[in-house]
């Protein structure tokens, strides 16, 4: 029935970059649409243990440093001692380094790449096993990879690994799920546009001047980028196969200066 298109209930979800941000937004979206349980990933412990203490005891943190392949290794075994199967992965972590272009730095570049790109493919694959045996062909577990309208749009910020890594997830995301239907595990994007974040400091500082620019007059606010979350997440968008959902109010459209 039509209710119960974008119910979670009984699903069990791991947020990366979970403990602040879209991924805090997300975790808690989840709960809201009624997970079971929701873990969430982030580098700072500190920021886990809050975050998990404030979305209540169906969210578990999981603080691990999965830059490496090593990192997304040891979080799927911390995951493995609680659950033997996984619904949704959310691979939301993500750096952003901005710098003059004449002195745009190696570490700049390889510490947002390891983040942003090479994160999620490496995660996804050490949890190919855990996603498959939660999915069928009727309902097929979730990969979620968190892009950015900087993947698709010209911006006018030094921040070059950050549009390289975002553009080559969004077509991560499309071979990963022409290979992954396969195993019933359907992998779809976000590409969020201006979310008050700690990442995105212009538009957490500078709502109203972001806001202008923007052909909707406002930027992101929780519940747009749950909805679109939950959508890719649910029943409802399980024949969304490897399309990247664009969440900018309009802006990656807009074609002269408003």
């Amino acid at each position: 029935m039509a209710k119960n298109l974008f119910s979670l209930d009984g699903k069990i979800a791991l947020v990366t970059g979970g403990s602040r941000g879209i991924g805090k937004t997300i975790a808690k979206g989840f709960l809201d649409a009624d997970c079971r349980k929701v873990y969430i990933s982030g580098r700072n412990i500190g920021f886990c243990d809050a975050t998990a203490k404030e979305l209540g005891p169906r969210c578990v943190a999981l603080p691990q440093d999965i830059s490496t392949v090593d990192g997304c290794r040891q979080l799927v075994a911390q995951y493995l001692d609680y659950e033997d199967r996984l619904d949704i992965l959310v691979n939301n972590a993500g750096l952003v380094w901005e710098e003059e272009f004449e002195h745009f730095s190696e570490k700049g570049w390889d510490e947002v790449m390891d983040v942003n790109l090479k994160a999620p493919f490496f995660l996804t694959q050490a949890l190919l096993e855990t996603l498959a045996a939660a999915g069928t062909h009727e309902r097929p577990s979730k990969v979620i990879n968190i892009a950015s309208i900087d993947a698709v749009r010209l911006s006018p910020w030094e921040i070059y690994s950050y549009y390289a890594s975002k553009s080559a997830l969004v077509f991560l995301t499309r071979h990963l799920a022409a290979r992954l239907i396969a195993h019933k595990i359907v992998v779809s994007g976000i590409a969020p546009g201006s979310f008050a974040t700690d990442m995105n400091t212009r538009a957490r500082d500078s709502s109203s001047e972001v806001a202008a620019r923007n052909p909707s007059r406002r930027i992101g606010s929780e519940e747009d980028m749950q909805g679109a979350a939950i959508y890719l997440a649910s029943r409802a968008g399980d024949w969304v196969v490897g399309d990247t959902l664009v969440v900018d109010g309009g802006l990656s459209l807009a074609c002269v200066a408003v």
